[in-house]
């Protein structure tokens, strides 16, 4: 008899493809829909770091979402999540990221890990048989990774759906499919899906839309309309983390600016103790009094003359900033503390000047992909993924370090309480180094 104390049962769900940009989302995200107007309590877990494809899936499922990534996170991390998870949901759903082998590890890796079943999402535009034998391809090409099926994204009529469920093999059934339509997909813009509070009366009917596909016309009976089958989830038995920021208070900047929040963060900055207060540095003419400031990631560049245009809460942050009070700026934050910030119609706009240098915005080209911030508090698991550049910028202190290139990461940047980077920083992987740097324990540029 399983001792629900360690373990737990639940169905759960992996939606893999074989490429970035097959409808992972659309698909997650009707699902959630789907089973939650069942009355069910669905839980979503997104691989990789993510901020936008969170927003949405728990605006779907009406819960919050999780990342998992067994290199950004650890697995006890992720195992401990999952078995949370378990105890209150009916069902778990994993979005995986990229094509379900790409990355070391992959969302194979992952839900092969937990033991928990794939079902292949696939763009099936302009294919029908060949739908079949790609799916079949990735479910022999691993002998751990269990396979429930597929599900055929833009698929035109029942009778796409019946060539591609009669090239199935029995074991590997069509499991749903979505059909051509616009109005179901997720809207998109440079650095991916829209943020979810800007289009939240839009993304209803999405929901409402894929949620019917889901089990309309074409749907396969008694296939993905059912929960799957039950996972075993374990216990990782994590001690409490210290309560290294008992009585500091932290102002975090968000708004439409500021918003590549990990819940997580937030939630593990409250397990050691510290007090948050949000601010959006585009409407407030205050900040609120605090000990350390986190101004996070997200599109200044689509408020640019907004943000320029607020000098008081600029003016407030400087003035922070030469006070020696702790300042984590990240990417977009990072954006907002040099001088100014040329947007995408090549407009300069005057910034917060907390540090020297300009940003720029550089159209479709960038960087992105995981690196560690080799910071002197020690080693944080992080993530870039920006289309921009800064120049003229003081020297780094230190640079990320890329998980599989030798070159050097992103620059780091220290001065006086301020430590900046283009790097969006997992706090988990690294309490005592997070705590450091917002209790002000760390060493500057010139120890």
């Amino acid at each position: 008899m399983t001792d629900l104390s360690t373990s737990v049962l639940c169905p759960a769900l992996f939606l893999s493809a074989p490429s970035s940009g097959e409808g992972k989302t659309t698909i997650t995200a009707a699902l959630a829909r789907y089973f939650t107007t069942q009355g069910k309590v669905v839980r979503v877990f997104k691989t990789g770091p993510d901020y936008l494809d969170p927003q949405i899936l728990a605006q779907a499922s009406g819960q919050d979402v999780e990342q998992l990534d067994l290199w950004m996170a650890g697995d006890k991390y992720c195992q401990q999540k999952l078995f949370e998870a378990a105890q209150t949901a009916d069902l778990i759903l994993v979005e995986g990221a990229m094509g379900m082998f790409d990355g070391d590890p992959s969302s194979a890796d992952l839900a092969a890990r937990f033991n928990i079943p794939i079902a292949i999402v696939m763009n099936v535009k302009g294919m029908a048989q060949t739908a079949a034998a790609l799916a079949m391809g990735m479910a022999n090409y691993r002998d751990d990774v269990k396979v429930a099926g597929l599900i055929a994204n833009n698929c035109g009529t029942e009778r796409h759906a019946e060539l591609i469920r009669d090239a199935l093999p029995k074991n590997l059934p069509l499991l749903a499919t979505l059909a051509r339509d616009p109005e179901v997909a997720l809207p998109e813009r440079h650095l991916g899906l829209v943020q979810a509070d800007e289009v939240r009366d839009e993304l209803e009917q999405r929901f409402t839309l894929g949620a019917q596909w889901i089990k309309g016309p074409l749907a396969e009976p008694n296939a993905i309309i059912d929960l799957p089958e039950a996972v075993e989830f374990f216990s990782a038995e994590i001690a409490p983390v210290a309560p290294l920021l008992v009585g500091k208070r932290i102002a975090i900047a968000k708004d439409a600016a500021f918003s590549f929040i990990y819940d997580a963060n937030l939630r593990l900055l409250q397990e050691m103790g510290a007090e948050l207060v949000f601010f959006s540095p585009l409407f407030d003419q205050q900040l609120p009094e605090a000990d350390a400031l986190w101004l996070p990631g997200g599109y200044p560049e689509l408020h640019a003359k907004a943000l320029s245009e607020n000098k008081a809460i600029k003016e407030q942050i400087k003035r922070f900033h030469q006070l020696g009070k702790p300042i984590l700026a990240e990417c977009g934050g990072f954006l907002y503390c040099l001088e100014d910030l040329t947007d995408l119609g090549d407009q300069v706009y005057p910034m917060s000047a907390v540090i020297a240098g300009h940003g720029a915005m550089r159209g479709k080209r960038g960087c992105q992909g995981m690196q560690t911030a080799m910071l002197p508090e020690g080693a944080v698991q992080a993530h870039a993924h920006h289309r921009s550049r800064s120049h003229a910028t003081p020297e780094p202190i230190a640079y990320g370090k890329r998980q599989r290139h030798p070159a050097p990461g992103e620059a780091i940047y220290r001065e006086q309480g301020l430590t900046a980077s283009y790097l969006h920083l997992f706090f988990a992987s690294n309490p005592e180094a997070i705590a450091a740097i917002f209790s002000g324990q760390y060493e500057s540029k010139t120890d």
